[in-house]
């Protein structure tokens, strides 16, 4: 039986096309397409007409993709931006017009809720877990075990959002430091809550970290085998986002391990995971490459 499951997020859309047999996966195949619905949303509150003409369009596309591969069900699920968007009802009103897809706007703990369930599809958990997953418009810290979530949080904090909220910030010192200290003071109750917790593994999703393992690993060729359960050590993550931060938006384009639509708000997304290791004082961030569209899968698997 063949799945499909696609994610539209504030920065990219995301589809998963996944082989599942006796209730399992054997073998997955992924697409992405930036398409940003995000773009402007923070400071607006609604979705431009040229998003959502480009995100209705790559819906479509995805949804063709998913009819060629003999999908037998497809869910499609919004995040961050479209939780926040105004306008966000008719955008799901003409998505389904042009793709026959219904978009299902899923609040913050149901995101963190479908990263938990994929990182395990992709993992076994030993002992307590915790979750960053940081995304374009979102951060999800979701903390759990074997038995299942102990507590989830979504905070309005991620690559995109923050990149439009401190624009120009990687030149601007005064403007940087009121970045970290945003995050900081954004993420300041869960951090408490964290350094009071057992954890064992410290668990990494979304495509900042995925780009952050590539990077460092210098791949010519995104690779979905070298990422998954490849370390960010916190001295690499230090690293990378000083490096990138001193870099200019042409540089990043170029650099292995990093696709040129990603360039302008990966070293927002890089000084969030920087920050949120540095509060922790945790030492490594273990990359996953199953986060909430394999929950997605999972959840079509299991409960639908």
């Amino acid at each position: 039986m063949k799945l499909g499951a696609i994610d539209i997020g504030t920065n990219s859309m995301r589809l998963l096309v996944a082989d599942v047999q006796d209730k399992k996966l054997v073998s997955r195949e992924k697409y992405i397409n930036t398409t940003r619905i995000g773009q402007g949303v923070d400071e607006n509150g609604y979705i431009t007409d040229e998003a959502m003409e480009r995100n209705i369009t790559a819906l479509y596309e995805f949804s063709q993709m998913c009819k060629e591969k003999g999908c037998e069900k497809v869910r499609c699920m919004g995040t961050s931006a479209l939780r926040d968007a105004v306008n966000r009802d008719v955008f799901i009103e003409k998505a389904r017009e042009k793709s026959g897809i219904k978009v299902e706007v899923i609040a913050g703990e149901k995101e963190a809720e479908l990263g938990f369930r994929g990182v395990l599809m992709g993992a076994s958990a030993e002992g307590n877990l915790l979750i960053l997953d940081i995304g374009g418009g979102s951060t999800e810290f979701i903390f759990g075990n074997n038995n299942g979530i102990i507590k989830s949080v979504s905070i309005d904090i991620g690559a995109l959002r923050l990149t439009e909220k401190f624009r120009g910030f990687e030149k601007d010192a005064e403007l940087y430091s009121e970045m970290i200290n945003f995050i900081k003071e954004k993420t300041n109750d869960i951090i408490e809550y964290l350094r009071e917790c057992e954890i064992s593994t410290v668990c990494g999703i979304g495509g900042t970290i995925t780009s952050m393992s590539a990077i460092n690993q210098k791949l010519e060729v995104y690779s979905m085998e070298k990422v998954h359960q490849s370390v960010i050590t916190a001295e690499d993550a230090d690293s990378i986002s000083e490096m990138l931060r001193h870099s200019t938006e042409e540089d990043r384009k170029s650099m292995k391990g990093l696709q040129p639509k990603r360039a302008d708000i990966i070293t927002a997304g890089a000084v969030i995971l920087d920050t949120i290791i540095k509060s922790l004082d945790i030492d490594r961030v273990v990359v996953s490459e199953y986060d909430n569209l394999e929950g997605l899968v999972s959840e079509m698997i299991y409960v639908d």
